[in-house]
């Protein structure tokens, strides 16, 4: 009696419910996750330009090495890890010799979305105006082309 109830309610089940095929087609065989350098990745990760560029948070008072230090972990922590490695190699290689002036300068290019960031950097896209004459990116620039080919990891905190 068991078997046959049983039976009976999953045959009751699948003609109410008849199974679904899966169709693909554009909208949904887009890759949810492009791959960074990609045409698809370019275009989706492209801030607008009638955005304004991002207001600094004032920090009155801040310490020459409290700023560096707060540089380095916003360097670190970013939220892409193409960003992260590049920022945080870059800024435990070149923090130590920058001036106040160069340290606010970075202090501002972290203001900007990462990915901006990482495709100026990479040269994959043309910085703004506000950016196109910064020594600190041009730095950035030729920290990213790895011209030594050397290994990077991300340092310690």
């Amino acid at each position: 009696m068991f078997v046959c109830l049983s039976s009976r309610i999953f045959a009751l089940e699948a003609i109410r419910c008849p199974r679904r095929t899966l169709f693909t087609t554009s909208r949904w065989s887009a890759d949810p996750w492009p791959l960074p350098h990609t045409a698809q990745h370019l275009s989706s990760t492209q801030t607008p330009s009638d955005i304004p560029p991002p207001t600094p948070i004032p920090r009155p008072g801040e310490s020459k090495e409290t700023l560096r230090a707060r540089l380095v972990y916003q360097s670190r922590k970013r939220g892409t890890l193409e960003s992260d490695l590049l920022l945080s190699t870059f800024a435990r290689d070149h923090l130590r010799q920058m001036d106040e002036t160069e340290l606010k300068e970075y202090d501002k290019l972290l203001d900007e979305p990462d990915w901006d960031i990482y495709y100026w950097a990479t040269e994959s896209r043309t910085p703004p105006e506000r950016w196109a004459k910064s020594s600190v990116l041009e730095k950035l620039t030729i920290h990213a082309k790895n011209e030594g080919k050397v290994v990077r990891k991300m340092p310690p905190l």
